[in-house]
């Protein structure tokens, strides 16, 4: 008999820690293992803010899969649609050949990407930090700002060169605002031309508070923090539109400005919206055991998905974050295996282990286990849980390597000239508009198909 064929769509968090687990699991005469995903590593995505001020490498937060992998099938490409009738996946292959793939039992895992507003001038003029390709382009940006700055005898052009907005005030944001100020603060000893009192940041965010998730106190520190560095936090604040040279925001100010890193949450996957599925503000919506009820053999996790939060209750869902992704992934492996073998499904059920905001240097804010903590002690827990959660050992050793390194050597000011003369838009990096229609995706599926 032919062996069934498990197809996990997405590499992060939850695709790999699903993977993994089946192929520890099941033996290779159960089933057949394929992982559809665009790149060949795991992108570690809470360090990304490290990797756009310098102090990490990107191949150190990019942990390879073929080193946790041992058997699973990669098939490198997106998925661009799913036509569960036929049970067939369709995806474009990096060299943008589309394909169909039949499936057995199909997990979908594909993330999300940065949400946008129609704000005039988002779309062409903000960067994002949800790639590793953004956190690269951002170094690479920032640093050219502070270099043409230096160079320029317009104080006009210095001025809108030197002024930096983030937008958004979650974890992201916050974490993105204090890396890239400090990068930027300690060029000034290596740009003599530049002052430092010209070299501005802001962090905007609609919402009333700083980071509401910490808590109070937290937040506030947090806040504390970033005030005394010179970053200028508005909160209740919005952007109302962005010029290549001009952000406005809804509370009226203009300001001169060529950098707006915009990391104002996360949307589900496209590929979601080619499932005639129910959703819960955007993700597919899924049973406890994380099976998606509308289809035969079909999961859901990780960002993509509302998978209903047991610990909190009252119809609350996970929050799309690393911790859970992971731990979904292994749960919704397990259901997998269940379901192929005839057995029961388990409902899945975390309690949140707590939150680690790295503010860089000595600063950070952490809360494991309800416990609020601050400075050094605070840092300690948020690069310690960083260090634990890699897959390999060599992830963990490169990181701490360039911890230390930065630490003792300092940052180096190096663009590596990235994309440096083409347009940054989030969909060129994300590849938002590489999907398909519901109606494509069945053409699509019965074409391929039939060319056997």
């Amino acid at each position: 008999m032919e062996r069934p064929r498990i197809l996990i769509v997405g590499g992060g968090f939850a695709g790999l820690e699903c993977a993994r687990r089946l192929e520890r699991k099941l033996s290779p005469s159960e089933a057949e293992i394929s992982l559809v995903t665009p790149f060949s590593y795991q992108l570690y995505l809470p360090l990304l803010p490290h990797v756009a001020a310098g102090v990490l490498t990107p191949q150190s937060v990019a942990v390879s899969l073929r080193r946790s992998l041992r058997r699973t099938h990669i098939v490198p490409g997106g998925a661009i649609g799913v036509d569960p009738a036929s049970k067939v996946c369709v995806i474009r292959k990096i060299t943008d050949e589309v394909v169909a793939q039949k499936y057995d039992y199909l997990v979908l895992a594909p993330g999300s990407v940065t949400r946008t507003f129609d704000i005039p001038g988002l779309t062409d003029y903000a960067r994002g930090m949800k790639t590793l390709a953004e956190a690269a382009y951002v170094r690479d940006h920032v640093i050219a700002q502070l270099d043409l700055a230096s160079a320029s005898l317009d104080q006009k052009e210095r001025e809108s060169r030197l002024q930096f907005v983030v937008v958004g005030g979650g974890y992201a944001g916050t974490e993105t605002a204090a890396c890239l100020q400090r990068l930027t603060t300690a060029a000034t000893h290596r740009y003599p031309r530049l002052d430092a009192r010209q070299i501005k940041w802001h962090l905007i965010d609609i919402a009333p508070k700083l980071m509401p998730e910490l808590g109070d106190p937290l937040g506030e520190a947090a806040l504390e923090v970033l005030r005394e560095r010179g970053i200028e936090v508005s909160l209740g604040v919005s952007v109302a539109e962005v010029g290549a040279e001009t952000v406005k925001f809804t509370d009226g100010r203009v300001l001169p400005c060529r950098t707006l890193i915009w990391t104002a949450g996360v949307a589900a996957s496209p590929l979601i919206g080619t499932l005639d599925a129910e959703t819960v503000r955007g993700r597919l919506a899924v049973t406890a055991e994380m099976r998606v009820p509308q289809f035969e053999d079909m999961f859901a996790l990780g960002d993509a998905a509302a998978v209903p939060d047991l610990a909190k209750g009252d119809g609350a869902v996970c929050p799309p974050t690393a911790q859970h992704s992971a731990r979904q992934g292994r749960a919704v492996a397990d259901n997998v295996i269940a379901s192929l073998r005839q057995q029961p499904l388990e409902p899945y059920y975390h309690k949140d282990l707590g939150l680690v905001v790295d503010l860089g240097g000595k600063d950070a804010v952490s809360k494991p286990l309800g416990v609020e903590l601050r400075g050094v002690p605070a840092q300690l827990v948020a690069r310690g849980y960083h260090l634990m959660a890699m897959r390999t050992n060599a992830a963990k050793f490169r990181v701490g390597a360039n911890w230390l390194l930065n630490a003792t050597a300092g940052d180096d000011f190096v663009r590596t000239g990235f994309l440096a003369r083409q347009p940054a838009r989030l969909r060129d990096f994300e590849y938002t508009d590489a999907y398909l229609t519901k109606d494509q995706v069945r053409a699509h599926a019965q074409s391929l198909l039939a060319k056997g």
